[in-house]
């Protein structure tokens, strides 16, 4: 790694006991872990910058425009599917579109 810093930051000892048991699963070492974890998270403003090129994908190519309504729609479903997982001790889950409100383009 070209110009690497060592950093020390201070967690509970659970805290650093999940890192190492997340890190092992993976093969990794806790800083690769985190590492990865840090290259690969995009920020609120990178995942707005993405949602954004996603509409206007769907808008040239399939004509269909994703209202802001349908899009906070999609968000709630989207998080409760996550809360439902998280209390229910995974990370799995379906998420069910009940109904498909993308509108074709004018």
């Amino acid at each position: 790694m070209k110009d690497a810093k060592d950093v020390m930051i201070r967690v509970p000892d659970a805290v650093r006991d999940r890192l190492a048991v997340l890190a092992e699963a993976r093969s990794l070492s806790i800083r690769a872990l985190l590492q990865e974890f840090a290259e690969s998270t995009l920020t609120p403003e990178e995942r707005e910058e993405r949602a954004a090129g996603a509409r206007q994908y769907l808008a040239e190519h399939f004509g269909a425009l994703v209202s802001d309504a349908d899009e906070t729609a999609m968000q709630r479903k989207i998080d409760a599917a996550f809360h439902r997982a998280h209390a229910a001790g995974t990370a799995e889950t379906t998420v069910a579109v009940e109904s498909n409100e993308i509108r074709d383009a004018a």
